[in-house]
């Protein structure tokens, strides 16, 4: 439920705390049908005054001028129809129903409610975008905020699924113009009727919310928790069964922990959709290539391919998946250099790292290392072809039942055999590649390369965060994961352990795999990664 949510007599985000229900409704009088006009009544001052306190977060002072009594009634005739905004069925409905089912066999026992949060301040009365909770989207895919899912036991031993979203705010309530939340403000949205159709889900108003939860028996109800501070208020947390680990997670946290579990395995779906993420990822990386020459006329110009793969993400999906890493020279050796306000300088290496949220709300992730001049240099080359062997050693490594770690490990044999080569080991390669950290010289390659090789992808940029380490870090790969791999070498400027030439380069690769049946797919494989295959893309699309 929004913050917006009066305590005493809830109304629907979007309507205004406490507004009064207007007596025009689509079939009153003073309503035209589309394309006709009709004569207005003489205007009473009598209406019911609307709160025009709709979109303010408590306590926040209001500067726009009240609404006339005259003005009032006056908004309230003459509209033609509301227009109708049913579309046809949502793509994701058969597989969200089969998540649901899926995770209401973890608890078949229990209510679950799962809720998507809602809009957060960014700066006094100016909010972030809104995006959808991970969790709940992937199970409903419903992009309306505040809206909440209730998975209600029934006595087949299933769950019934009944999805509580605000309704319309049109003409036919006061709010669509008090509201900065209303229909004048921010345009039409889907109802009640309109997503019930769409997702092939029961829907019902979000006024009746809080009804639905004080039926729920804190006892036998998990809720997915941090998202909504009043649903989390609406139902007690329940302390751990008698018998259960006291390290072990709270019932909410099995709740957070199964789902995670769940979308670690990626269906034909959701495999689609980081398809779609990563084609346009791909775009975006060539227009940032097309862009390098104007970016080096600028002070700032890591600024301007920033935003020019920004362009890309909002024209062919939702937004960015995560902030754009795009590191030039030394800023290369940040691990996440998110200030992007540096020059673009010919002869200095681009670190791109850099994805696209699909529409549907799922990322790709992907790292290129280029050569601002359109060449690497020797040195340069050095470098990234060990980074490259790497993550092909890492690749190469992805496979059914490979331990998760598997491609992590091939990875960092092909760095520290080259770190060694290069003279920068003080032990042997064996000795570093330990995972015992108290053996001798254990781990000491990792100043070059400080992060890990993997992580899952999805609808998170680091997908399935709350999963247990035995079912993500410490587990076998299964096809249908999606992992990224992505070896990096880092050599800060100022580290004197390391020959001048190589201080201030920093290199990653990064690509997004898929696991199938008998190996896996380089989804982004579209996107050159050989420095011959780098070098001839950016001539392709600005002569060196």
């Amino acid at each position: 439920m929004s913050a917006q949510l009066a305590e005493s007599e809830p109304s629907p985000p979007g309507t205004g705390a406490n507004t009064e229900p207007t007596e025009v409704s689509a079939s009153s009088p003073g309503q035209a049908p589309a394309g006709q006009t009709v004569a207005l009544p003489e205007i009473s001052t009598d209406a019911a005054e609307p709160d025009t306190d709709g979109g303010r977060a408590a306590g926040q002072a209001s500067h726009d001028e009240e609404p006339h009594a005259a003005f009032r009634a006056f908004m309230a005739t003459g509209w033609a129809p509301p227009t109708d905004l049913s579309g046809r069925r949502d793509d994701v409905a058969p597989y969200a129903a089969k998540r649901r089912a899926l995770l209401g066999t973890r608890f078949p026992a229990d209510a679950l409610v799962i809720p998507t949060g809602g809009l957060r301040v960014r700066a006094n009365d100016t909010d972030y975008p809104f995006r959808p909770g991970s969790d709940f989207f992937w199970l409903t895919g419903c992009h309306d905020p505040d809206a909440v899912l209730l998975l209600l036991p029934n006595p087949a031993g299933e769950h019934d699924a009944v999805l509580y979203v605000a309704d319309r705010s049109d003409r036919s309530t006061p709010a669509f113009y008090t509201d900065r939340l209303g229909e004048l403000w921010v345009g039409p949205r889907p109802g009640v009727r309109e997503t019930s159709g769409t997702l092939e889900i029961e829907c019902r108003p979000l006024t009746e919310l809080p009804t639905a939860l004080g039926r729920l028996s804190p006892g036998n109800t998990r809720v997915l928790r941090g998202l909504d501070a009043q649903v989390d208020d609406a139902v007690l947390s329940y302390p751990r069964r008698r018998g259960s680990r006291a390290e072990g997670p709270s019932r909410d946290g099995e709740l957070a922990q199964a789902l995670s579990e769940l979308r670690l395995l990626k269906d034909d779906y959701e495999i689609a959709r980081l398809e779609e993420a990563v084609a346009a990822t791909v775009r975006g990386f060539t227009e940032c290539v097309i862009e390098m020459p104007a970016a080096a006329r600028l002070p700032n110009g890591e600024r301007w391919l920033e935003g020019t793969f920004w362009r890309r993400a909002r024209v062919d999906g939702n937004d960015v998946g995560y902030g754009s890493i795009v590191a030039c020279g030394h800023h290369a050796t940040t691990l996440h250099w998110w200030r992007d306000d540096g020059p673009v300088r010919s002869g200095d290496l681009a670190l791109l790292d850099m994805g696209v949220e699909s529409r549907s709300l799922y990322t790709a992730d992907v790292t290129r290392t280029l050569p601002i001049s359109g060449e690497f240099t020797d040195v340069q080359r050095k470098v990234y072809e060990v980074v490259l062997a790497a993550q092909q050693a890492g690749i190469d490594a992805v496979r059914p039942g490979a331990a998760y770690l598997d491609p992590h490990r091939a990875a960092m044999r092909v760095i520290a055999t080259a770190l060694h080569d290069w003279g920068l080991l003080p032990a042997d390669v064996e000795q570093s590649l330990s995972e015992d950290p108290k053996a001798p010289g254990a781990g000491v390659h990792r100043r070059y390369t400080l992060h890990s090789t993997s992580h899952m992808l999805g609808l998170d940029v680091h997908d399935c965060a709350q999963a247990r380490d035995e079912t993500y870090r410490q587990a076998d790969l299964t096809a249908g994961m999606v992992l990224t791999v992505e070896p990096g070498l880092y050599f800060q400027p100022d580290d004197l352990t390391v020959p001048p030439e190589l201080r201030g380069i920093g290199v990653r690769i990064e690509d997004d795999v898929l696991v199938t049946a008998d190996g896996c797919r380089n989804l982004s494989t579209a996107l050159p990664r050989t420095v011959g295959d780098i070098e001839h893309w950016m001539r392709q699309y600005r002569p060196v």
